[in-house]
């Protein structure tokens, strides 16, 4: 029909490495993310030579996939789930195959889109296609895979419901939350239209920028009467654009079989219930309001970010919960959304908030400089105190200093302090106004108000 929308559909493939110490299958260690240095947490077994063989599956591992399961309403397999091998040939995959698990959970649901399964696979190495070099620090760390059905609508959707699921994830403790880690594989399709596969986006804003291009794309081809493939494209974060990469393959394609080293893994009822389940943001929120009487506005907004949550129960023990709460809903992430990071990719802590808040709270600065110092602190994280004390910016109590500064804006401005002198209360505010301007914001206000006031 004319004029009405294709219908979009987009599922989602998402890897998230678990937070182990040792990889999946050996006793290599994960933490391919705090080097630098090529190649150096590698052995036979993850690095595929012949003849090696695999060490049981990493029991941790195993655990946190069934936890993640059992928080997104999964129906959890408990025999015979086999370790499989999936083949395909490239660099960063030296057995030519990837051992991935069978479904440990089917039929889920969370945030109103469908979770079509959730399995444990190990993680390839990682192949620079500019240099050919492959580093192998990463082959074999344990992924629990979450495949999404094809429930999301829009870029917009995707965004939100990837906030959730993270965040949701963060509150178990058992991944790995540094940034450019989790990747996610993004299936597209048109009505009628093929499926289209975005692989190894490293971000949220990538996926909703990759999503949004590559939904114009399919449309304009819709349009055009263009027929759309089914294919495998790759997404440039600097241009913006979808490239194609290959033909997509199918299952069948990948040649599936159990991996004859490692015996099917058989969970016992009592060993699925007894896999500790999180604190979650519903359940936080209940104790927030509870424990420090928070209204909605302050605890829905706190348990949407796990690590502004802690940072808020961190300041909120030394500081009045209600004043920590107010600042950090709106000073603090009101800047954090400015520059568009995460509370972890700024300098904030809870000490530098604390000493902030201290100082506004024993009147040594103004509301106004304590939002400056957040505003620059959050960036270099210096010393509140120490920033205050070098650069004189204490709170003016001073009354000649004041008044002086008092005797000069109503100098300056005779028709506003002859309109308040004749009862308009708004030329107050306006010479309060230009006090402060003075003052750069340091003047304490009420003893502005007072010496206007009588000066008048």
């Amino acid at each position: 029909m004319s004029g009405v929308e294709p219908n979009v559909l987009i599922g989602l493939e998402i890897h998230v490495p678990l937070k182990t110490k040792q990889k999946l299958f050996c006793d290599c260690f994960t933490n391919y993310y705090e080097t630098d240095q090529p190649n150096i947490n590698i052995c036979p077994i993850c690095t595929g030579m012949p003849g090696a063989k695999t060490f049981p599956v990493n029991g941790l591992a195993i655990e946190s996939a069934l936890m993640i399961t059992r928080l997104l309403d999964c129906s959890i397999g408990s025999k015979n789930i086999f370790v499989k091998r999936k083949h395909y040939n490239y660099p960063d995959l030296p057995s030519g195959y990837q051992r991935t698990s069978e479904p440990f959970g089917v039929d889920g649901s969370f945030s109103g889109v469908g979770i079509w399964e959730i399995h444990l696979e190990e993680d390839p190495g990682r192949y620079d296609l500019l240099s050919g070099r492959v580093d192998y620090n990463r082959s074999g760390v344990p992924l629990v895979e979450i495949v999404t059905a094809p429930d999301l609508k829009s870029p917009e959707a995707v965004r939100s419901f990837l906030k959730d699921l993270l965040n949701l994830l963060r509150y178990t403790e058992r991944i790995v939350d540094v940034g450019g880690v989790i990747r996610m594989d993004v299936n597209i399709s048109i009505e009628g239209g093929a499926k289209v596969e975005i692989k190894n986006i490293n971000s949220i804003r990538g996926a909703y920028k990759a999503i949004k291009y590559e939904v114009i794309r399919q449309k304009h081809m819709c349009k055009r009467g263009a027929v759309v493939i089914q294919e495998t494209r790759g997404f440039n974060e600097k241009s913006m654009v979808t490239t194609p990469m290959r033909v997509k393959e199918s299952a069948e394609d990948y040649c599936y079989i159990p991996d004859p080293d490692i015996p099917p893994l058989f969970f016992e009822g009592a060993f699925i219930t007894a896999v500790p389940l999180p604190e979650t943001p519903q359940i936080r929120k209940k104790r927030l309001k509870v424990k420090y009487a928070l209204p909605d506005k302050y605890s829905d907004i706190l348990v949407k970010d796990k690590n502004i949550a802690d940072l808020f129960e961190a300041v909120a023990d030394k500081i009045d919960p209600l004043m920590a709460a107010n600042w950090i809903c709106r000073e603090v992430l009101g800047q954090l959304n400015y520059r568009g990071v995460e509370l972890s990719e700024s300098k904030l802590d809870s000490w530098i908030l604390v000493e902030v808040l201290d100082l506004v709270n024993a009147g040594k600065i103004t509301q106004g400089t304590g939002k400056k110092l957040i505003e620059r602190v959050i960036d270099s994280g210096e010393s509140p105190l120490k920033v205050v004390t070098d650069e004189g910016l204490g709170m003016v109590h001073a009354v000649d200093k004041l008044s002086s500064v008092i005797e000069d804006v109503i100098k300056k401005n005779p028709g506003a302090a002859q309109d308040y002198q004749n009862g308009g209360d708004e030329a107050l505010n306006f010479l309060i106004g230009h006090v402060m301007q003075r003052m750069q914001g340091r003047a304490d206000i009420k003893t502005v108000i007072g010496l206007l006031k009588g000066r008048l």
